[in-house]
């Protein structure tokens, strides 16, 4: 994750604004709130994720102290809640919510992981991680399914896609977030299995040790990949699945050169121009394999992506 450069006004962070990195939807390594949604969600989608960015954030401060992050995250709380003193963050999030009849736990879930972030900077195996991705990734793509109105019985596959692309910015910004917050996710078990520490991340490149780490993480996260596949099969909104389709492909590609690539002195994120083959890429295979089923030739789909 990009981290965020407001001043440290001696130790304090005195007002909200101070907290904000100025990073936008945007500048995230997978869609948000895209083109490919229809129009009248978007909006919907962008109140959520600036709250998420908001929290963030907040959790991510380079200089703030953890009574501080926690007390911007009750703010953010109670302007989900409705209640006195919320951020403005919360306050629009809320309206969404009530205008579209949708819970706010899938928010409440996110600060859950926001507030672990102030105080857990390690991780000690695959199954701790994939808890925290729990709170830091599914609700996201959970929120955007029920807005959509589409069945909760694909949630365990949004889950395991959320949770691929959670570790593959893990692992794309494991120096950065070890270098700047000391936060490190890489599970702390397979670290040891290797004979190395978390100090192995502040080289300026990866040991041939640590290069196995992140291979077999990204090999790991291939395996959440193979999960997802059906999900934008399954996705009954023909824009969001194609948007998902996008979403899956972007993703696939970067864990194979999460495989091939060192994330401490290599490029791992796409350019503008990776970007835009592979979401066309993502795109067509959707959208011929809705083609095939509404002709009932089943699953029609295009060779898979790894690079």
């Amino acid at each position: 994750m990009e981290r965020p450069g407001a001043g440290d006004h001696g130790g304090l962070v005195s007002r909200a604004a101070d907290f904000a990195s100025g990073k936008g939807h945007g500048d995230e390594n997978f869609p948000v709130a895209s083109r490919l949604v229809r129009a009248e969600l978007r909006a919907p989608i962008l109140a959520f994720y600036r709250f998420a960015r908001a929290a963030d954030d907040v959790a991510d401060h380079a200089t703030a102290g953890p009574e501080e992050k926690f007390e911007q995250l009750a703010r953010l709380e109670a302007g989900l809640r409705g209640d006195a003193g919320g951020s403005p963050e919360g306050e629009a999030l809320r309206r969404v919510l009530q205008v579209r009849n949708l819970t706010d736990q899938h928010a409440l879930d996110l600060l859950e992981a926001f507030r672990r972030d102030v105080v857990k900077q390690r991780y000690a195996d695959w199954a701790e991680l994939m808890d925290y991705c729990r709170y830091s990734a599914a609700p996201v793509g959970r929120f955007v399914l029920d807005l959509h109105g589409e069945s909760r019985t694909l949630w365990p596959m949004n889950d395991a896609l959320c949770a691929a692309l959670q570790v593959i910015n893990h692992l794309q910004d494991c120096a950065k977030d070890y270098r700047a917050l000391d936060r490190v996710y890489i599970p702390l078990d397979v670290l040891a299995a290797e004979g190395i520490g978390t100090e192995a991340l502040a080289d300026s490149q990866a040991s041939r040790a640590l290069r196995i780490v992140i291979a077999g993480l990204a090999h790991r996260t291939d395996a959440l990949l193979d999960l997802s596949r059906p999900f934008a099969g399954r996705i009954a909104d023909r824009r969001l699945a194609l948007e998902v389709g996008v979403i899956q492909t972007l993703a696939e590609s970067l864990c194979a050169r999460l495989r091939r690539r060192d994330p401490l002195s290599q490029r791992v994120h796409h350019n503008a121009v990776e970007m835009a083959g592979l979401a066309a890429y993502g795109a067509a295979a959707v959208a011929i394999g809705r083609i095939g089923r509404m002709f009932g030739h089943g699953q029609a789909a295009l060779p898979g992506n790894r690079g």
